[in-house]
């Protein structure tokens, strides 16, 4: 198969995927136990796409600047910190420790 034969047909599996989502019974989907699983999920997917950006690079594990800086925005948020002096946190400890 060519390339664009992959591109399509990996076009009509997610059209597919999706379309299949209308056809659950929307009381399965308001279902608290749903609701929860749903938030779950999305906190996953969020945390282990973070932590593959912060030591990844290409097809190996790095550990640079970029967990440093993830550690100190952890710990930032653990404080409770706002938003911006999270991100700017961050950098600074980013900045630093490549600095060294």
């Amino acid at each position: 198969m060519t390339l664009w034969s992959w591109v399509l047909l990996g076009s009509v599996v997610a059209w597919a995927i999706k379309f299949c989502g209308y056809l659950v019974p929307v009381r399965w989907m308001e279902s608290p136990r749903m609701t929860r699983v749903a938030g779950t999920l999305t906190i996953g997917l969020l945390a282990s796409l973070t932590t593959m950006n912060a030591v990844s690079a290409g097809q190996g594990v790095v550990l640079d600047a970029r967990l440093g800086a993830l550690a100190v925005a952890a710990l930032a948020l653990l404080l409770r910190l706002p938003f911006l002096v999270v991100v700017l946190a961050g950098a600074a400890a980013a900045a630093l420790l490549r600095l060294l």
